[in-house]
């Protein structure tokens, strides 16, 4: 890989993979022998507005707005010069963020709906007054010869109604979050309103959810979402379920270990999902913004800066397979098996097996030896914890009725970090409203247990698993991150007919900061 150093890696992973939440829906995961296609996402340096809550003219914010997309035309060309067919710029990436909703008024362009209209941008400047960006991206495509997906404001008209139920603003207009995208001609072909806002007080919520999909002749068809939407159903998994297998994925992600770092989450929703995402992010430091990357189920380009690297853009470029559409069947998923030439592990999917060596929890009357648990809080949740002590062990911790197991043994006896196993079953509601169920293994920050669920980047302990949780809900996204962001790939990833899923893995090559199996129960969301 061209572009990633010494804070990012590609990691090529040739094994057997099953989709952990529709493996129940769709068949074999194969991509198409041969087909293939090079994709570009540009990590961006954002250059912000330095008061971003003081009104400005038009002329000063296309200034400011110019020099971001003079970067942008040169990562524009670097992605050209090594192939890439395809490219994303980030969320905010553009103009940047911290807008109230008057101050970012100069900053608006009022996008035209590419299906109800076509309209080139770059050949038909004329067209549409005050669209200065919408033109620049447009020719940025054109005269790279490849598609382009960027982030900017937009905004539309909506009749004032005298209904008090009425969802159009005081001010008669939309002002939306918006992704464009452009084919490699300047056409412009998607337009995308981000549904799930993130404390953006500058930007309305489109009056209906958005599923907005466009087409490329060399991978088919690709979807659109923004950052917080990957959290929820709609668009993300309404675009799975439709049988998109390409996703593109701006987002100004800040980074919230131990579950939610940006290379983590974004590879574990590519897992668990069974697509491609091509997840571009903001760097800055200040906000905890880093870390972008080319997922697919079965690899992953990426880079994670860490403490101490220049803060600055980064670009990724690799090949990747084109994932065919696949038709929803009723019957179970087959094993799938990656190319490559060997032979892939085997891994049960709906059959209701067991592996043969955790099968004693599939009875209701299976007896795990108690352990004594305690309540530490994770990212503002009461995660129940059973600490990992012994050498080697059979542990078994609930929430409520939810209960997670894991297997375990440590590569060295003698490692001194402490760790726990902890499940939580519930609605989390700080910085957004989601409801969960998730089995995770943790690094606790210090010796004492009252620290098990607080933020670490580095660990030297490896361990051999099987983790395994009880789920209610079909959508589980797994990970493993170890020390200094890194990633590893599931040895193997099962789900049985009654919705457990199972993780296992061994041979751990870093040390382990989290894995995780981590559930989303969308139809609890607003209970």
């Amino acid at each position: 890989m061209p572009c990633v150093k010494e804070t990012g890696r590609k990691m090529l992973f040739i094994m057997a993979v099953v989709s952990v939440y529709l493996a129940s829906v769709i068949g074999p995961t194969d991509s198409t022998a041969d087909s293939s296609y090079v994709a570009a996402v540009y990590e961006h340096k954002v250059i912000l507005n330095p008061d971003p809550r003081t009104p400005v003219s038009r002329h000063e914010a296309l200034q400011h707005m110019q020099k971001n997309l003079d970067i942008y035309e040169e990562q524009a060309a670097r992605a050209a010069q090594q192939g890439a067919q395809i490219l994303v710029f980030p969320e905010d990436g553009i103009h940047g963020f911290n807008f109230t909703r008057s101050s970012i008024a100069a900053y608006l362009e009022t996008i035209p709906d590419p299906q109800e209209e076509s309209w080139n941008p770059c050949t038909e400047p004329e067209r549409h007054n005050n669209t200065e960006v919408l033109q620049r991206l447009s020719c940025m495509a054109r005269r790279n010869n490849l598609y382009l997906v960027a982030n900017m404001p937009d905004l539309q008209p909506c009749p004032l109604k005298t209904s008090p139920t009425s969802t159009c603003p005081p001010d008669g207009r939309w002002q939306f979050n918006t992704n464009v995208a452009f084919r490699s001609d300047g056409l412009l072909i998607a337009r995308y309103h981000k549904q799930n806002l993130f404390f953006e007080q500058s930007f309305d919520t489109p009056p209906e959810v958005e599923v907005i999909t466009f087409d490329t002749p060399f991978a088919g068809k690709f979807g659109l979402f923004i950052c917080f939407d990957i959290l929820f159903h709609d668009p993300a998994v309404v675009l799975v379920e439709m049988g998109v297998r390409q996703l593109i994925f701006p987002t100004a992600w800040m980074n919230t270990l131990p579950l939610l770092d940006s290379v983590q989450f974004h590879s574990a929703f590519s897992l668990g999902a069974n697509v491609t995402l091509l997840a571009a992010n903001i760097r800055n430091d200040q906000r905890i913004m880093k870390g972008s990357g080319i997922y697919t189920p079965f690899s992953a380009t990426y880079h994670h800066a860490w403490k101490g690297d220049p803060e600055e853009g980064r670009l990724l470029v690799a090949r990747v397979p084109v994932l065919e559409p696949l038709e929803v069947k009723q019957s179970a998923a087959k094993e799938v098996e990656a190319g490559g030439g060997e032979s892939a592990s085997s891994v049960a999917t709906d059959s209701g097996h067991c592996h043969q060596d955790s099968c004693d929890d599939h009875s209701p009357d299976s007896v795990h030896p108690s352990h004594p648990t305690f309540i530490s809080f994770m990212f503002h949740d009461p995660f129940t914890f059973v600490l990992l002590n012994a050498t080697k062990g059979d542990v078994k911790v609930c929430n409520g009725t939810f209960c997670c197991h894991l297997q375990y043994r440590w590569l060295l006896q003698d490692h001194k970090e402490l760790y726990a196993l902890g499940a939580f079953a519930g609605l989390h509601t700080v910085d957004g409203r989601y409801a969960l169920q998730v089995c995770a293994i943790v690094r606790c920050a210090g010796l004492d247990q009252s620290s098990c669920g607080q933020e670490v980047e580095e660990a030297e302990s490896k361990m051999d698993f099987l983790l395994e949780g009880n789920f209610d809900t079909k959508y589980v996204y797994p990970s493993i991150l170890t020390s200094r962001m890194f990633l590893e790939q599931p040895e193997s990833l099962e789900k049985a007919t009654d919705m457990r899923v199972t993780m296992k893995h061994s041979n751990m090559k870093g040390g382990l900061v989290t894995a995780s199996l981590y559930g989303r129960m969308y139809h609890l969301d607003n209970e």
